[in-house]
């Protein structure tokens, strides 16, 4: 069930210097699946226009959760929200991960953590985790990350004492040449390309893909992505694909 609603910032903390996590309450009625999105409303007047979405990060009884990097104007707006403010929602919309019905491989690429940190959290101890970011600083509930996931592996673009040095690609690559386990993934397109490579024929890979949007429901057609059966709509037929469907 998805629908619009006004709701109360309990939080808008800034984890880093342009990582933010966005806590607000949520109705009961109001029920989620790791994968999906909600719209938010960043502005009372027309500029901008469009609502933009955002993963849902964490979802617990009267409380949703949304992690997002500060990279435009609709971000920046966001990030001045305080505790007490109103924001106006949509959703969730989208669709979810299939349940993995073992244990399971994430990868998430820098903010890609906002998509996959809920399915880990559903379903703990069960998903050996390839976290990949530029620095350390970006390293995000590591303390969270070690206490849900199997087993956990960061990659550092930059110099790190305890990381493997490269992109996270390289390293499924290493520590995973025996585990045909299913995937699911979220990160940047660069990031989805090189795993597309990588990930075996027989091997089952879900993928978030990101893309703006206006309504959230197929209407406008915004926010298609070409697969092998031509253009489909991140909204509805997404945003969770299987890799081998789209054309990257």
């Amino acid at each position: 069930m998805n629908k619009l609603f006004r709701a109360k910032i309990i939080k808008n903390e800034q984890l880093t210097k342009d990582i933010y996590l966005l806590c607000v309450e949520s109705p009961d009625e109001i029920q989620s699946k790791p994968g999906q999105f909600c719209l938010l409303k960043l502005n009372q007047r027309l500029d901008p226009l469009l609502s933009r979405p955002f993963s849902i990060f964490d979802h617990v009884s009267g409380e949703i959760k949304f992690l997002y990097r500060v990279k435009g104007k609709g971000t920046r707006i966001l990030s001045t929200f305080k505790k007490d403010d109103y924001i106006t929602l949509s959703g969730p919309f989208g669709r979810w991960y299939p349940f993995p019905q073992g244990d399971f491989i994430v990868i998430a690429g820098g903010i890609g953590l906002a998509s996959v940190y809920y399915l880990m959290k559903r379903f703990p101890k069960r998903a050996y985790l390839f976290y990949g970011v530029r620095e350390e600083r970006e390293i995000l509930f590591y303390d969270e990350l070690r206490e849900i996931t199997k087993e956990m592996y960061i990659s550092t673009e930059m110099e790190c004492p305890y990381t493997y040095k490269g992109i996270v690609t390289e390293l499924v690559k290493e520590k995973c040449k025996n585990l045909s386990l299913p995937i699911y993934a979220c990160g940047p397109m660069v990031m989805l390309k090189e795993l597309k490579k990588v990930v075996k024929e027989s091997q089952v890979c879900y993928v978030a893909t990101e893309e703006r949007m206006a309504c959230g429901v197929g209407a406008c057609l915004g926010c298609v992505i070409e697969t092998k059966e031509g253009f489909k709509r991140v909204c509805t037929d997404g945003p969770v694909f299987d890799i081998r469907e789209l054309l990257l």
